[in-house]
């Protein structure tokens, strides 16, 4: 039997591939990795990840569903861990380029899909463990990227916003045990709308249509975004992240800034979220979990 410091050193020495969807949290990690000696090789998904980004890294194109190809290019590369990072709008079962080996897959893969998002990550991360690549999380590639406590900028929460997202943990720590989004908006102690299959950014789109339409009448620089994790979340899957994306749909929302649980979500570029929260007068802060 090889000792787990072994196994771990070895683990380190090898590439690390990261399963890379939307955004810009995946090259943030991968940067991250790569500051820290790590390698790292990315296996982008074809419609999600960025090509222009993706190229300034070891690559392969995958296609959703194409995990027989992913798996052989992944052991070709020597990788023994596995990290999912980014953004992917769930598919249709039909939508999926099946290749032979996930299509033996299919009908645990259609089990799987009879949830949400939790439980099909969990799935699937399952999958890939029980052939050969150890699952790890992006705050386990890059520990600068997880959100810290307290203000992350200049403004900080008044007693109000503090009693908003007080709201809004309790609502995601009730919700989430039914696998329902990361997200709530929050104000005046109203729930104004809660994230589900949209994600964060259309949420926010979504309250700003909707004070627009006159259907909110709160005033402008009132309401929390928060975002907390999953009640018994696998925290190596799919932790709520941000980045300056969302603190711009904080502001086009109308609202007075954005709340994360501290330890329990990652940011994409901290620099650009404290000067965008900074430039558009919000907040941005990491607070203690419920």
């Amino acid at each position: 039997m090889v000792a787990s410091a072994d196994r771990n050193d070895a683990g380190d020495a090898a590439p690390v591939a990261i399963i890379c969807g939307g955004g810009a949290l995946p090259f943030a990690v991968a940067d991250a990795a790569l500051r820290e000696g790590r390698k790292v090789v990315l296996f982008a998904i074809k419609g999600w990840a960025d090509p222009a980004h993706v190229v300034r890294y070891r690559h392969h194109w995958i296609a959703l569903g194409q995990f027989g190809r992913g798996r052989r290019l992944a052991a070709a590369e020597g990788c023994r861990q596995v990290a999912f990072i980014g953004g992917v709008i769930r598919p249709a079962l039909h939508e999926i380029r099946l290749d032979w080996q996930t299509l033996r897959l299919l009908p645990r893969l259609a089990r799987l899909y009879r949830g949400g998002d939790d439980q099909l990550l969990s799935g699937i991360g399952r999958i890939f463990q029980e052939h050969g690549l150890e699952l790890i999380g992006a705050h386990e590639l890059a520990a600068d990227i997880i959100v810290p406590s307290g203000p992350i900028g200049q403004l900080g929460p008044t007693p109000d916003d503090a009693a908003d997202i007080a709201r809004g943990l309790a609502v995601l720590s009730a919700l989430g045990r039914f696998d329902i989004g990361q997200a709530v908006v929050v104000a005046n102690n109203q729930v104004l709308a809660v994230e589900a299959a949209e994600g964060t950014d259309y949420l926010l789109a979504r309250i700003a249509e909707l004070k627009q339409a006159g259907r909110i009448r709160s005033r402008a620089g009132t309401g929390v975004l928060v975002k907390a994790p999953k009640p018994g979340q696998n925290p190596r899957l799919d932790l709520p992240a941000i980045g300056p994306q969302t603190v711009a749909g904080v502001i086009r929302a109308g609202l007075a800034g954005l709340a994360v649980v501290a330890g329990g979500a990652i940011m994409a570029e901290p620099e650009r979220v404290a000067a965008a929260a900074d430039a558009g007068r919000v907040f941005v802060v990491g607070v203690n979990p419920p």
